[in-house]
C-alpha cells in the first residue's frame, strides 16, 4: 500500500495516507489469520499489551512537545536563540556545528527527543534563515542527536539494547564506538562539505529578519533561563514527561514575564496552546518560522502513532512476526550473514512494531540463541541491534521516532531521510565490521567461518 501511494501520489503523500495503510494492513493480517484458523484472543491480547506498553507513553509526550514548541516561541526563547545564532554562527560551518552541539547535548542528557525538541528547533530556524535546505539542517540535527543518545550511559535505548542481550552497559558502549565514531566522522565531513558548497545567500536577509524579530519579540538573554532550567531537569534525570510538562509551564509563564506586550490576556495565551501561534510580521520567511501548530497540530501525529500501534498489535498477535523471523534465522550459519540478518531484522521490526524499544527487545531475543549457537560474543549482537534499530527508527515515517521528529522539526521524514548521514551509515558500519572481522572475537570451537 505504501509503495502504491508513493507511485500514485508521490512521496509527500505518505504523511496523509500512512494511517490508512497501517490500519488496512492490520485488518488484512487479522483476516488472513482468521481464515487459516490461527487467530486467538490470547495472542491478540499479548500483541496489544506489548505494543501499547511501548507506544502509548509517547502520546502525552507528543502533546507536551507541541506545547513546548508553542510556548517557547511565544515566550521568545526560540527567537532569542535564532537572533544570537545568526550573529555568532559561521554559515559555512553551520551544519557541522549543529551536528556537534546536538551530539554533546544528547550525550549529557541521554535523550535525542529532548535535544531535538529544544535546541534542535532553534537550529532548524537558524539554518532556514541562512539558506540551507531543510533536509540538510534536519539531517545534521538528527545525526548529532542520535549519535549522542547512542553513546550516552544515560540513554534508555542504550540500556535496553545492552540488557536485552545480557551485556554490561559500559562494555556495550565501548564496543559501540568502533562503528559509531567512524560513521559520525564521515557524517561531519559530509556536513562540512555541504556547508561550503551551499549558497548561503539567504544570510543577506538576516538583517531584515532580525529587525522583524525584535519588533515582534523582546529579545533578551533572560529568556534563556527556560532552556537552562530544562537542561538541568534533564541532567537530574527527571522523567521525560515531567520535564517536558515543566518546560511547557516555564514557557507559558515566560510569555507574561518576557513578552507581556504580545500576550496581555490569559484566554488568548491559553488558546495559543490549543491552536498554536500565528504571528504576522509582513515578512513571509519570518511568519513561517514563528508559526506553530499547538495541540491541534499534533493530533494527526498522534493518530499515526496509534495506527502504528494497531499494526504492531496485529503483526505480533497473529504470530506473523514470529513466523517471518523464524524463516529468517533458521538457515543462518556464517558470521556476515548472521550480522546482516540481524540488521535486516532490526529494520524490519522498526517497520512492523513502529517502536524502537519493542524492536530492540524482540530482535535481541530473536538472535540471542543464534549468536550463542555459533559462539559469537553477545556484545556483537547488542552493537548490531543498536546500529540497526535505535538510529534507524527516525528514518521510518510511521515509526514513533520518525513521526515525532518530522513533526517537531517541520520536515517530512522522506525529505530529511537522505541527509541523516550518521543514521544511514550506522547499519552499514556494522556490516563492514562483520565482513572484515575487525575486533570480532569468537569463542573456542566456533562454527562460524572467518568470513562470509
Amino acid at each position: 500500500m505504501l509503495i502504491a501511494i508513493i507511485v500514485k501520489c508521490g512521496a509527500s503523500a505518505i504523511s496523509d495516507y500512512s494511517q490508512m495503510a497501517l490500519l488496512g494492513s492490520a485488518m488484512l493480517a487479522v483476516v488472513l489469520s482468521a481464515a487459516v484458523k490461527s487467530l486467538s484472543k490470547r495472542g491478540m491480547k499479548i500483541g496489544f499489551t506489548r505494543s501499547a506498553r511501548q507506544i502509548l507513553p509517547a502520546v502525552p509526550m507528543l502533546f507536551c512537545i507541541s506545547m513546548v514548541a508553542t510556548t517557547w516561541m511565544l515566550a521568545g526563547v526560540v527567537p532569542t536563540l535564532i537572533d544570537y545564532g545568526l550573529g555568532f554562527l559561521i554559515p559555512t560551518l553551520f551544519l557541522g556545528t549543529a551536528c556537534v552541539v546536538c551530539a554533546i547535548v544528547s550525550v549529557l542528557t541521554g535523550s535525542s527527543w529532548s535535544t531535538i525538541a529544544t535546541i534542535g528547533v532553534a537550529f532548524m530556524g537558524i539554518g532556514q534563515v541562512m539558506g540551507f535546505h531543510p533536509g540538510w539542517v534536519a539531517g545534521a540535527i538528527i545525526s548529532g542527536a542520535y549519535f549522542g543518545d547512542k553513546i550516552s550511559p544515560l540513554s534508555d535505548t542504550t540500556v535496553v539494547a545492552s540488557s536485552a542481550c545480557g551485556v554490561d552497559l559500559f562494555a556495550h558502549m565501548k564496543y559501540l564506538l568502533l562503528t559509531s565514531v567512524p560513521a559520525m566522522l564521515i557524517a561531519l565531513v559530509v556536513f562540512l562539505i555541504a556547508g561550503f558548497a551551499t549558497d548561503t545567500a539567504g544570510t543577506t536577509q538576516s538583517g531584515e529578519l532580525v529587525s522583524s524579530l525584535n519588533s515582534l519579540f523582546n529579545i533578551t538573554p533572560a529568556t534563556l533561563l527556560i532552556p537552562a532550567i530544562t537542561l538541568l531537569l534533564i541532567l537530574l534525570r527527571v522523567p521525560t514527561l515531567i520535564t517536558l510538562a515543566a518546560s511547557a509551564a516555564l514557557g507559558f509563564a515566560g510569555i507574561f514575564l518576557f513578552q507581556s506586550h504580545a500576550a496581555t490576556e490569559l484566554p488568548a495565551a491559553l488558546m495559543s496552546l490549543w491552536s498554536g501561534s500565528d504571528l504576522k510580521s509582513g515578512l513571509p520567511m519570518l511568519d513561517d518560522l514563528v508559526e506553530t501548530g499547538g495541540i491541534t497540530g499534533m493530533i494527526p501525529t498522534v493518530t499515526l502513532v496509534l495506527s502504528a500501534m494497531m499494526f504492531g498489535t496485529a503483526m505480533i498477535g497473529t504470530g506473523m512476526l514470529a513466523s517471518i523471523t523464524s524463516a529468517i534465522t533458521h538457515r543462518l550459519s556464517k558470521r556476515t550473514s548472521i550480522v546482516g540478518a540481524t540488521v535486516a531484522s532490526g529494520l524490519f521490526m522498526n517497520s512492523c512494531t513502529a517502536d524502537q524499544y519493542l524492536s530492540l527487545i524482540i530482535t535481541g531475543n530473536m538472535y540471542r540463541n543464534v549468536y550463542r549457537k555459533f559462539r559469537l560474543e553477545p556484545r556483537l549482537l547488542s552493537r548490531t541491534i543498536e546500529d540497526s534499530v535505535s538510529v534507524t527508527s527516525v528514518l521510518i515515517p510511521w515509526n514513533s521516532c520518525g513521526v515525532t521528529q518530522s513533526t517537531v522539526l517541520g520536515v517530512s521524514t522522506l525529505v530529511y531521510f537522505p541527509f541523516c548521514i550518521f543514521n544511514i551509515l550506522s547499519p552499514c558500519m556494522s556490516m563492514l565490521m562483520a565482513w572484515t572481522g575487525y575486533r570480532i572475537r569468537t569463542h573456542a570451537r566456533s562454527r562460524v567461518p572467518a568470513s562470509a
